[in-house]
């Protein structure tokens, strides 16, 4: 229906009509919010068929839309239709911001280009609804058609242009959406290792956004073959100017298939020390007991001594020293040293804290107690800074002395200087 067919349908309105019309949609909407509401009692809230709301899924403005099709495929018999022809490029406008919004909120839910991208996709979704429902929409796509681009010997016009920029974001955002499904309901059960989930679920998106890509750009007509000679630029490129991006994408799924390397693990790289918290497809993140980050390279990971803290179990051992002076009772010393360990909660039971006499320092007796934990991304300076309160209090509830460092100072005397005026002794050395 083009512009004159529009406004010529508008000036033979029936006022009743439009009051069936009206309550057939009203009756559509509302059985569209039926079926969701009967679906959707036990759906989590971060569903993209549901959503928070019931209205504010996908499935909601999907219903509307095909309900309020079959309503006007069925009325257009009887009587002339404008209310449900209107609604039909509304509730498809709704479907597409839904399907991108809901979509690209659940597979990247912390960017900030998300809330761009869906007023973006809003407004254009909103301006190709007003130029159908007023029959603007044919002849701007004629235009657009009208206008090509020449590069070399072929010819593209803008709207195919623009209907594979459409084509390839719808296909790449169901790509994303079955990825995330795969990864959320069959990867978390099937595969219990972090590290080996992650791996998987980037296999998964890759392979469905290539193949996604793939048919976005057979289906605007470009032809598959000619992509040979870009691929074999990108594998040249890959070969001189992109080898580190390479070796780190590389060393990316190594560390993740031969699991040398975990999130969750204590390292210790260039210095640096830290928890492991991601792992992805070009750098690992390492996050410290502060609250610093570090990005470390893939390649970095698998050329360079890492060590890993916690490969073979999650203790974590922290030392401490004290000197007490040298009268004091052995024993004594290393039980009250033990006791103040096992007194933090955080210190493991087993192995147990031991106190060992380490040296004998020119002050007094050198201690060293030795104790583990199994959370040192917790910090380690605040269990070892408690640890020292308690070992304080308690040597000296048993009165043992902790010495000052003592440092010895010899003077020796000096020949008593002349008097003012009176010549030296004959023998005297000044």
């Amino acid at each position: 229906m083009d512009f004159s067919q529009f406004s010529e349908r508008l000036s033979q309105v029936d006022p009743r009509s439009v009051a069936i019309e009206v309550a057939v949609l009203v009756g559509c909407v509302a059985l569209a919010w039926i079926v969701c509401r009967w679906f959707g009692r036990d759906q989590p809230k971060d569903s993209i068929w549901f959503g928070e709301r019931l209205w504010d899924g996908l499935l909601f403005p999907l219903l509307a839309l095909l309900f309020c099709d079959l309503a006007r495929r069925g009325a257009a018999s009887f009587l002339p239709v404008v209310v449900l022809r209107i609604a039909v490029p509304v509730f498809l406008s709704l479907v597409a911001i839904r399907l991108f919004a809901r979509v690209l909120r659940a597979v990247f839910p912390t960017s900030a280009l998300v809330r761009l991208a869906e007023r973006t996709i809003s407004w254009i979704a909103w301006i190709a609804a007003v130029l159908w429902i007023v029959g603007l929409l044919p002849p701007v796509l004629a235009e657009l058609d009208a206008i090509s681009l020449d590069f070399g010997k072929t010819h593209v016009s803008v709207r195919t242009i623009l209907e594979g920029i459409f084509w390839a974001g719808v296909v790449m955002v169901i790509a994303l959406w079955i990825a995330a499904t795969i990864e959320k309901r069959i990867l978390r059960e099937a595969v219990s290792d972090l590290s080996m989930r992650k791996v998987a679920s980037n296999a998964v998106r890759a392979a469905l956004l290539l193949v996604g890509l793939l048919f976005a750009l057979s289906a605007v007509g470009v032809d598959l073959t000619a992509l040979s000679v870009l691929g074999g630029a990108v594998g040249v490129g890959l070969g001189f100017g992109l080898q580190k991006l390479a070796a780190n994408y590389v060393s990316g799924f190594v560390i993740l298939l031969e699991r040398s390397i975990r999130i969750g693990d204590n390292v210790k790289v260039d210095g640096f020390e830290g928890r492991i918290t991601d792992i992805k497809t070009r750098y690992t993140l390492v996050r410290a007991a502060n609250g610093r980050e570090s990005i470390v390279p893939n390649e970095t990971l698998i050329t360079s001594r890492v060590e890993n803290l916690s490969i073979s179990d999650m203790k974590f051992n922290i030392t401490t020293n004290i000197v007490v002076g040298y009268k004091s009772d052995v024993a004594q010393v290393q039980g009250i040293l033990c006791d103040a360990a096992k007194a933090q909660a955080r210190v493991l039971s087993e192995p147990v804290p031991i106190a060992y006499l380490v040296n004998f320092a020119p002050d007094g007796l050198e201690f060293s107690l030795n104790f583990w934990v199994a959370d040192p991304e917790k910090g380690k300076d605040n269990v070892r800074s408690a640890i020292n309160i308690a070992m304080l209090e308690g040597l000296r509830v048993a009165h043992i002395d902790i010495p000052f460092p003592q440092r010895v100072v010899r003077v020796e005397s000096l020949p008593t200087a002349p008097s003012a005026g009176a010549l030296p002794e004959r023998g005297t050395r000044l």
